[in-house]
């Protein structure tokens, strides 16, 4: 390509003497020029590549498409009239998430209207009625609480009490010290399209004015969440996929309101290889080293090469930016293809900077991309959100919607980027320079046509290099889930179970009303309740010496002084486990299973889930 970019004498694109986050000031060198590697390097692979296509939508099949996505299938075709099952997930939405449900509702009904389709087509405010109509005395947390009453604001369908879930609306009262105290503290708490529409709202947020045009890049935290951060990895998979739903209405909610188009693309299946290494698809990669190392999450050569550069020292200067001879990568690849699985290759003739060559190389040959092809353009995107806090909001629910293995495998990249950059001072590769020089193999995928890259290409090229800064900086928030989310599943599972007993109760009612209202409430208290008194948890641990212990809650114990405490019980009859192996779990109740970080507040987090079980166990890899 030819850039004025690319002409700047070597001298001038080394001088990295600048800001280390500021964009503005650095030349586009590095970008330029590995775009060129690029294309020298697909220049020299003779063999034919089949580009993915992407299919365009048709009206209204995109919104069909994210509905079933989203698992509301339910409220649209021949299924329609069994829309009471979604009863419960949509009593579970904010204001916003349900807003940008309606409208896809509405969209995809329009044109089953226009396209005559014979079955039942129900009109989106009902839907949203048969749930407010059905839930009877149980309280919409989404409302504002002037429009509950109080007998009902705190209380189960049966009469009880049950624990109080923020399901991430700000019209909610909360302690001034409980709100984020700077404009750097993330706040997981209050959903993010609530949030943008209360500061679009404010006259602070009608004063502000392209928050992402400043590129330098705020230190962001996230407050302290006395009832644990949970992390991917965290929950247990039925729950996790509720976190993908919830993630999918958010983000397409957090887009609506910040008046930027979310749009799924979708790929036309193509034939893709089904052995090798380079170009295949990542879930064929991972089902053969499974059968060579049980349980990988990462392929092999990803952490092969990684292990490679590594093992030389990341202190080589230009390290990731300078690539290797074209030809001699053709070669290497075509030699790790018939050597790797069969251990013959000699990994001691292998250069560093040929490693490196060789690991953008595969990232950029996967037959979809590492972001993929249904959410590349949203994670391009994310550089027109208003604010650098909205962006990392965004980049935090597209990184839920990835699939696993694409979802790990980025993880392990962003991790070794940041050991790269860690040794900048010595490498030369700051932060800005790896985003540089990283984007073009994340972003501008093969597959898609050149006209949607040239267009506009230098405004993509800083807004990709700025997106990539933004998921290495902050990889260690993108991780974490979002405690509205979690509060919403949890409240989804309250109200599956109180409906699932409501059902069983109705059945029982016909046979001995009061028998079974009294076996009821047996079955209602945990298994520990006889035997545990109030403000006192029972805590297993079958694989440890000391198998089961009652603690006492305080307000300062934490899931960590458990764990340890645990572990100070030693038996030679036991497997002697470290602290770092195993952790505290919270199960049953509200949450499937979810593992602790430990410094979650254990007093807390039972007022939240007084039902669950606790039990102490290893990390399952």
């Amino acid at each position: 390509m030819n850039h004025d970019h690319s002409k700047t004498p070597d001298g001038a694109s080394f001088d990295r003497s600048g800001s280390q986050d500021s964009l503005d000031e650095l030349s586009m060198d590095d970008y330029w020029k590995e775009l060129e590697n690029i294309h020298e390097t697909r220049g020299n692979n003779h063999e034919e590549r089949v580009a993915l296509v992407v299919k365009e939508p048709d009206e209204g099949e995109l919104e069909e498409e994210w509905l079933k996505e989203a698992g509301l299938s339910n409220l649209f075709g021949e299924s329609s009239g069994d829309s009471l099952e979604s009863v419960v997930f949509l009593s579970t939405l904010t204001r916003t998430q349900r807003a940008a449900v309606e409208k896809r509702v509405e969209t995809v009904t329009q044109t089953m209207r226009k396209k005559n389709k014979h079955h039942q087509i129900p009109d989106v405010r009902d839907i949203f009625r048969l749930q407010n109509d059905s839930k009877g005395k149980v309280c919409d947390e989404n409302e504002p609480s002037t429009m509950r009453t109080s007998e009902t604001k705190n209380e189960m369908q049966d009469g009880t009490k049950g624990p109080k879930f923020s399901l991430g609306t700000d019209e909610q009262k909360r302690p001034l010290e409980d709100m984020p105290s700077s404009d750097t503290d993330i706040n997981l708490e209050i959903s993010f399209s609530e949030q943008a529409a209360n500061f679009k709202d404010s006259s602070i947020g009608k004063m502000c004015k392209g928050g992402g045009g400043d590129t330098l890049l705020p230190n962001f935290r996230v407050p302290k969440d006395k009832t644990g951060t949970t992390k991917i990895g965290d929950l247990a998979p039925q729950d996790m996929k509720k976190v993908y739903s919830l993630a999918l209405i958010e983000l397409t909610a957090l887009y609506d309101i910040l008046g930027t188009e979310f749009k799924q693309q979708k790929a036309v299946k193509i034939k893709t290889k089904d052995c090798g290494l380079f170009g295949v698809p990542l879930s064929v990669l991972l089902e053969q080293d499974q059968k060579k190392v049980p349980g990988t999450k990462i392929p092999l050569i990803f952490q092969k090469l990684i292990a490679q550069i590594e093992e030389a020292t990341l202190e080589t200067e230009g390290l990731l930016r300078i690539p290797g001879v074209a030809t001699r990568i053709k070669s290497l690849c075509q030699e790790l293809e018939a050597k790797f699985y069969e251990g013959t290759f000699n990994w001691e003739k292998l250069k560093q900077h040929d490693a490196a060559s060789l690991l953008k190389l595969f990232i950029r040959e996967l037959p979809q991309p590492l972001l993929t092809v249904e959410y590349l353009k949203a994670f391009q995107d994310v550089q027109k959100l208003p604010t650098k806090k909205q962006q990392l909001q965004a980049l935090n629910l597209l990184v839920l919607l990835l699939p696993e293995a694409n979802r790990d495998t980025l993880k392990v990249l962003l991790e070794f980027l940041q050991r790269v950059i860690d040794h900048r001072e010595k490498n030369k590769m700051t932060l800005k320079n790896v985003a540089m020089v990283m984007a073009p193999n994340l972003f501008t995928f093969h597959g898609f046509s050149s006209k949607t890259i040239e267009q506009s290409e230098f405004v993509m090229a800083a807004g990709t290099a700025n997106v990539m800064r933004f998921m290495i900086q902050y990889q260690k928030l993108l991780w974490t889930i979002p405690k509205f989310i979690v509060n919403q599943v949890r409240k989804q599972n309250t109200e599956s179970q109180k409906k699932e007993k409501k059902d069983k109760a109705m059945k029982k009612l016909l046979k001995k009303m009061a028998y079974d209202r009294e076996k009821h409430e047996k079955q209602e208290k945990t298994p520990n309740d006889a035997d545990v008194p109030q403000g006192v948890i029972r805590v297993q641990a079958p694989h440890l010496s000391k198998v089961s212990m009652a603690i006492q809650l305080t307000e300062e114990l934490k899931a960590g002084d458990i764990v340890a405490r645990f572990l100070s019980q030693k038996s030679g009859n036991v497997q002697t486990l470290k602290k770092e192996e195993v952790f505290l779990y919270e199960i049953g109740g509200n949450i499937g299973e979810r593992c602790l970080d430990d410094d979650t507040y254990m007093k807390d987090l039972y007022q939240l889930n007084p039902n669950a079980e606790w039990v102490i166990k290893s990390k399952q890899s």
